[in-house]
C-alpha cells in the first residue's frame, strides 16, 4: 500500500530570517579581534542581501 504524501510541504524557499541583535552587555568593549557586533553587522549583510534576492523572486510577498 503507498505512503500518503503529506497534505502541505514545508517552503522550498522560506523568507530569510533576521540575525538576532546582541545585547547590550555582549560587547566587552576591550577590542576583541571576533567582536560579537562585528559578526552581527557581518550576518546582518549577509541577511540583507539574502532579502533583497528572495524579495527578487517573491513579488507578491509583503515589505
Amino acid at each position: 500500500m503507498p505512503v500518503p504524501l503529506p497534505t502541505s510541504a514545508a517552503d522550498p524557499d522560506p523568507r530569510p530570517i533576521a540575525p538576532e541583535e546582541p545585547g547590550p552587555n555582549e560587547c566587552c568593549g576591550s577590542g576583541c579581534p571576533l567582536c560579537v557586533l562585528d559578526l552581527y553587522s557581518d550576518e546582518l549583510q549577509r541577511y540583507r542581501i539574502a532579502l533583497a534576492a528572495w524579495r527578487l523572486r517573491h513579488p507578491e510577498a509583503e515589505s
